[in-house]
C-alpha cells in the first residue's frame, strides 16, 4: 500500500528531518513539501494526499486553522515544538501529534497509526453497497462493482459489469451514498468510479466498454484528480 504524503512546516531543518524519514518507510512516498499553510491550501487543489505532516505556528494562517477549514482533509499527523496545541489537534481527528524533535521510533509509530486505519478503510470500503430499488426488488449492489451512473430525467442507470438497473432518482441523491474519494461527477448527467476507469481518450472516460463525456468546464478538475495520484509519465 503506498501513502502519499505532504509536509508542511516554516523550518527548512524539519522539514528536511522528515523527508530523511520518510525515504526510509517503503510505504510512504513525498507528493509535496510546502513553507506554510498557504502553499499547502493552494497544493491540496490540484494533489490528492493519503497524509499530511504539518506544524501549528507558521506564517499568516496556523495549521489548524487551515485543517479546521478543510471540509474533507486526509489523514493528518501534527509535527509541533508547542504541546498546548494537542486537545484541539485531536478535536479536529488528527492521528497523531509528534513534538518537536521527533525520534525515528516515535515517526515509525505514528505512520504505522495512519498505515493501519487506510488498510482497514480499504477494506470497509470493498464492502460498501447499497440497496436500490428497480423492477419492484430492493437490489444489493457493492460499490467496488459499479462503473458508473447515467442520469435519465427524473431516473438514473446504475452499470455494472453484469447489470444496468434502473432507479427512480436523481444523480445528487445517489452522490450523498457514495465516497467522494471513488465516486466522481465528470458530467452533469454521468458519476463515473474512478477506479473502474482504463483510459482517457480525448474528452471521453473509458469505462468497461463504455465511453462517457467529460463536462468541459470541469476538464482539468476531473483530470487532475483521476491522473495526479496515479500519473507516471507525461507526454
Amino acid at each position: 500500500m503506498e501513502i502519499k504524503c505532504i509536509i508542511t512546516d516554516d523550518e527548512p531543518i524539519a522539514r528536511e528531518g522528515l523527508r530523511g524519514y520518510i525515504e526510509k518507510i517503503n510505504f510512504l512516498t513525498m507528493v509535496g513539501e510546502c513553507e506554510d499553510a498557504i502553499e499547502l491550501n493552494n497544493l491540496l487543489k490540484t494533489e490528492q494526499p493519503d497524509l499530511l505532516f504539518i506544524d501549528i505556528e507558521m506564517p499568516h494562517i496556523s495549521g489548524l486553522e487551515l485543517l479546521s477549514s478543510l471540509k474533507t482533509p486526509p489523514k493528518v499527523i501534527v509535527v509541533s515544538a508547542y504541546e498546548q496545541y494537542a486537545l484541539k489537534g485531536y478535536e479536529l481527528d488528527v492521528v497523531d501529534y509528534l513534538l518537536k524533535p521527533v525520534t525515528f521510533d516515535r515517526f515509525v509509530k505514528a505512520v504505522n497509526k495512519v498505515h493501519d486505519l487506510l488498510m482497514l478503510e480499504m477494506k470497509n470500503q470493498s464492502d460498501e453497497f447499497v440497496f436500490v430499488k428497480s423492477d419492484k426488488l430492493y437490489k444489493k449492489i457493492f460499490l467496488k462493482n459499479i462503473l458508473f451512473i447515467e442520469s435519465m430525467e427524473n431516473y438514473i442507470i446504475i452499470y455494472t459489469g453484469e447489470s444496468k438497473e434502473i432507479v427512480y432518482t436523481t444523480l445528487k441523491q445517489i452522490l450523498q451514498f457514495l465516497p467522494e474519494k471513488t465516486f466522481l461527477q465528470v458530467h452533469r448527467s454521468y458519476i463515473a468510479n474512478v477506479n473502474q476507469v482504463k483510459a482517457i481518450e480525448g474528452n471521453q472516460l473509458v469505462i468497461g466498454k463504455h465511453k462517457i463525456p467529460i463536462a468541459r468546464n470541469s476538464r482539468e478538475e476531473i483530470f487532475n484528480t483521476i491522473l495526479n495520484s496515479h500519473l507516471i509519465t507525461k507526454a
